[in-house]
């Protein structure tokens, strides 16, 4: 079993890799806001523990949230997973067919939101990139 110290660097070195460049609040800063221990704990599970695991490769982990928020519906989460999809090295492309995949199971109506999505965080980081 991992130690404390291996779950904390886990944490901070996975969510570095998923969650850099991040625009817009991120889940961990809201929870932070009302229970920074329950916050703290969160994080050291989800990102450190499951988001961690190498049993299957960053890319795919991403690609089945990404299809998972977009069946849910959940607009907010999806963006963030989008750009994490994007910063783990999903292709645009592989983010566009997971989405269209999920149109059988959730619907046309998610797909589009999802879809309207990706293209706001394409958009955004085109921008920023001509900012540097």
């Amino acid at each position: 079993m991992a130690s404390e110290n291996d779950i904390i660097k886990k944490t901070k070195a996975t969510a570095e890799l998923y969650f850099k460049n991040i625009t817009g609040e991120k889940p961990y800063d809201l929870w932070r806001e009302f229970d920074p221990d329950m916050a703290r704990d969160l994080s050291l599970f989800i990102t450190g523990q499951m988001y961690a695991r190498e049993k299957i490769p960053h890319q795919t982990r991403q690609l089945i949230t990404v299809a998972a928020l977009t069946v849910l519906a959940r607009p907010d989460e999806l963006r963030l997973h989008v750009q994490a999809a994007l910063n783990v090295g999903c292709t645009s492309s592989e983010i566009a067919e997971t989405i269209f995949q999920t149109m059988i199971y959730g619907g046309v109506p998610a797909a589009n939101t999802a879809l309207k999505i990706l293209k706001d965080v394409l958009a955004e980081q085109k921008q920023q990139a001509a900012k540097e």
